[in-house]
């Protein structure tokens, strides 16, 4: 996909969604802290509500601002950005005996790219960025400029990115490029883990779950009872772990307890699930103390245990031994596939960050049942959602 702007370009009205209510792509939403990014679709504009996110394409990654539903991670510091002026277009500069000084053209050349960097992906103004000089590229017509972002506060987050100059010095672009070869649904880790639906379906729903994401908890409830009773046996969840522990302090804990859950019960595990998304507010407590959560989230446990007759001894020692070591595995395994906030889910493979309507999220099983050759059912009136029964209950 080409992105492209007139380094000459005039006023250009371009609408952006503000506040609280829904995210770019069609009402996405993930959690809180609005903040300006980098759109992966072509490197556009656009402002992100609850979602703070990397932006990866063809090796740019680069992680902008602070915590929301979005996972946080370090770039590589790439070698330092070459400092030579980009030549002004149509020449350079004429040698008399003695190096020439710098023409005029070349800091404005060079301001031009910058504003239009900044205008267009929303750069926020703490980044500097650095222009390198114009090289040759493979693109008729075009050369190439390396551009370096960098934040002084953190130098660790440096990124460096190649954009295209064409020969005049008109038009910036840049063209993103997307690995089509691994199927996400083929290197997802998701044998094993508790599936709700018909094991045997031919449509599977794999979703990165953080059990402290209001986000997720609103998908969760789009998922179940509608969906998985529209469908009945042709879908299949199954939920991996991706707590972001930056802002959701006793996410980790609860996907540990949840997972010793699932280690000898798969019932324990959905209803545990069910009921942390449905009383998230109620295990933060009025004071949010974490040391209170956390004991609430093991007393949860104990009683969907009991209900269940698990192991009692077995099921308290993986409570008290807090392994994520499993944990960490999914979440490397979904920053493989694009995964970097929550929720993201992918139907047969297509992916989808943020949450989703009800008839979003059919339209896109629909489109994989007709992969299938399986035709796509009648809508339904939404049945209406009961609050989880507590844990034990």
């Amino acid at each position: 996909m080409w992105a492209t702007w007139r380094t000459g370009s005039a006023c250009s009205d371009k609408s952006r969604e503000q506040g609280t209510g829904s995210g770019g792509r069609g009402g996405s939403a993930n959690c809180d802290n609005e903040q300006s990014i980098f759109d992966g679709d072509g490197l556009g504009p656009k402002k992100a509500v609850f979602l703070v996110k990397k932006f990866i394409s063809a090796g740019f990654v680069l992680v902008i601002a602070a915590a929301s539903c979005a996972a946080q991670q370090n770039p590589p510091n790439p070698a330092p950005p070459a400092t030579a002026p980009v030549p002004a277009a149509g020449g350079a500069a004429s040698a008399t005996g003695a190096a020439a000084a710098a023409p005029v053209a070349v800091p404005a050349l060079e301001r031009k790219i910058e504003i239009m960097i900044r205008s267009e992906l929303n750069v926020p103004p703490q980044y500097e960025i650095a222009i390198g000089p114009r090289q040759k590229s493979d693109v008729n017509g075009y050369d190439t400029i390396a551009v370096t972002f960098s934040l002084p506060s953190q130098p660790q987050k440096k990124q460096t990115v190649e954009f295209l100059l064409s020969k005049d010095s008109s038009t910036l672009a840049r063209l993103s490029k997307w690995d089509i070869g691994p199927d996400p649904a083929g290197i997802l880790p998701a044998d094993g883990r508790p599936v709700r639906g018909n094991p045997d379906a031919k449509v599977t729903i794999v979703n990165f779950d953080d059990l402290e994401c209001p986000y997720c908890a609103q998908m969760h409830a789009e998922f179940f009872p509608a969906t998985l009773d529209h469908y009945k046996g042709l879908v299949k969840f199954v939920y991996m772990d991706y707590p972001l522990v930056e802002i959701h302090p006793w996410a980790m804990h609860a996907a540990v307890n949840a997972n010793c859950l699932a280690a000898q019960n798969a019932t324990a595990y959905w209803n545990y699930v069910d009921y942390l998304h449905t009383h998230g507010q109620d295990v933060n407590g009025p004071d949010r103390d974490l040391a209170k959560s956390t004991g609430m989230l093991d007393k949860l446990a104990d009683q969907e245990g009991a209900k269940e007759q698990l192991d009692a001894g077995k099921l308290d020692a993986c409570v008290a031994k807090q392994d994520d070591s499993k944990i960490i595995a999914e979440m490397k395994a979904g920053d493989k596939v694009g995964v970097n906030a929550t929720p993201t889910f992918f139907v047969s493979g297509e992916r989808w960050a943020g949450q989703l309507e009800e008839h979003q999220l059919w339209i896109m099983i629909d489109r994989a049942l007709t992969e299938q050759g399986i035709a796509p059912l009648p809508a339904q009136p939404a049945a209406s959602t009961q609050p989880a029964a507590k844990p034990g209950q």
